[in-house]
């Protein structure tokens, strides 16, 4: 249900606040046309508007940058406004405040459908921006992409694809090594932003490219050269060059948790972004889809094609960052950061989201130590009575109190973060989500 309007104004009380930095509280964050006026710690404000539960959490809303689908619908077959509504609406009850739908290659047509709405889709509550993955992709490192739309775009395609440099903070994917510079030169131009994905660069190539403007890599270790003794490729570059920002999939299934260890290691929280590259069964009871003519199976919280291949993520943000504090051995601090300010930044929205901060967008999210989603806010309309539902095979012990709320008093300039404690003293009873078994191709 929502509540208010963005010229409204209200204050909302919370015994633990998130401010974008460290866990703090009690306090009470005064909203008014829709940003935030005021954040005050100590007795409750009088009057106040919202009175969350006294075990609630309140935190900047979650930047989900890598939204497939989700409430039945795929970007790519439903590329509307009532489309993108749907996908937004179903990745809000699980705190998502602001995203960025995400189009898999497919053909130039499609690509144009959406960018004809993509202005209207901008103005939807919730949308970023858009983010295009392919067509400009390796055919080795493709996953479940359909082979015979992977291409170098011509005229037609770059065309589309320039649209959405007006659009928000929108994102292209593609593979650095399968494009002439000019055309990585030519789409940041445009106001784009370019991601490393679905490559099987070597480093040198990625770091031609990064020389060039890419910024970001799609779900780190997925779909991508890996590192090697005397070719590091685009893993071993994605790890080693603090100019990248990383996304990864934490779900326990794309990504072993040694790994997720490593990456936190190496990028730490202000480089590392969860994403869910969350397909369209979130948000629904629904065990199947169809992709591009495949049907893909949802099974104990694994996405599949028919030949094995991991076909995205049946993933929540509210999930990722619960499955991060279990899996990586962080705080939540560190979790929070990785799913709000890092992708703020990363899109450069860092001076208007991702903190609880006089000036800032009122976007917020309050949840439970269950990791339950209890109201979200964008521009300060609310909506309250949500609560996400984990999927089978997807859950994780609870974190106890330390773990939860942590004693990070990082500032903001730290720049890279540590693990809280020792590899070797992370409790081994936390579970890999998901089932263990023989991996396939993946995305």
């Amino acid at each position: 249900m929502l509540m208010g309007h963005a010229g409204s104004s209200l204050t909302i009380v919370a015994q633990r606040i998130f401010d974008g930095n460290s866990m703090r509280g009690p306090g009470s964050v005064k909203i008014s046309q829709g940003r935030i006026e005021s954040i005050t710690f100590g007795e409750a404000e009088a009057g106040a508007s919202i009175q969350l539960p006294a075990d609630a959490i309140l935190a900047p809303g979650f930047i989900d940058i890598q939204v497939n689908g989700g409430g039945g619908v795929l970007l790519n077959d439903q590329p509307t406004e009532a489309g993108i509504q749907r996908i937004v609406a179903a990745h809000r009850k699980g705190g998502t405040t602001g995203c960025l739908p995400t189009l898999i290659t497919d053909r130039t047509e499609v690509i144009e459908r959406l960018a004809g709405v993509a202005q209207a889709g901008l103005k939807i509550s919730g949308v970023l921006g858009f983010h295009l993955e392919g067509p400009a992709l390796n055919g080795s490192r493709k996953g479940i992409h359909p082979q015979a739309e992977i291409r170098v775009p011509d005229w037609r395609d770059l065309a589309a694809i320039k649209r959405f440099g007006r659009c928000g903070r929108s994102i292209v994917t593609l593979a650095p090594e399968c494009v002439p510079g000019s055309t990585i030169d030519e789409l940041i131009d445009a106001g784009l932003r370019i991601a490393a994905g679905h490559s099987d660069a070597t480093a040198a190539e990625i770091g031609q490219a990064v020389d060039r403007g890419v910024s970001g890599v799609t779900h780190l270790f997925n779909a991508m050269s890996p590192l090697n003794a005397r070719e590091p490729g685009l893993v071993g570059a994605a790890l080693g060059d603090d100019r990248l920002f990383a996304g990864i999939i934490c779900d326990g299934i794309h990504v072993d948790r040694v790994g997720l260890r490593i990456a936190f290691r190496c990028k730490g929280r202000d480089r590392l972004m969860l994403v869910t590259d969350a397909m369209p069964l979130v948000g629904t009871n629904d065990r199947q889809f169809m992709l591009q003519g495949r049907q893909i199976t949802l099974h104990e919280g694994r996405l599949t094609g028919a030949d094995g291949t991991l076909a995205g993520a049946h993933l929540t943000m509210i999930e990722a960052v619960r499955n991060a504090v279990a899996l990586l051995g962080i705080s939540l601090v560190d979790a929070l950061i990785m799913a709000s300010r890092t992708p703020a930044a990363f899109l450069g929205l860092a001076l208007e989201l991702g903190r609880i901060a006089p000036g800032y967008r009122a976007d917020l999210v309050a949840f439970n130590p269950n990791f339950e989603v209890v109201g979200t806010w964008i521009g300060g309309v609310g909506s309250m009575g949500e609560a996400s539902e984990a999927p089978a095979g997807n859950s994780a012990r609870k974190p106890n109190s330390d773990e939860l709320y942590g004693t990070d008093h990082h500032d903001v300039a730290d720049g890279v973060g540590t693990l809280p404690r020792d590899y070797a003293s992370v409790p081994k009873e936390v579970p890999v989500l998901g089932p263990p078994g023989r991996r396939r191709s993946d995305r």
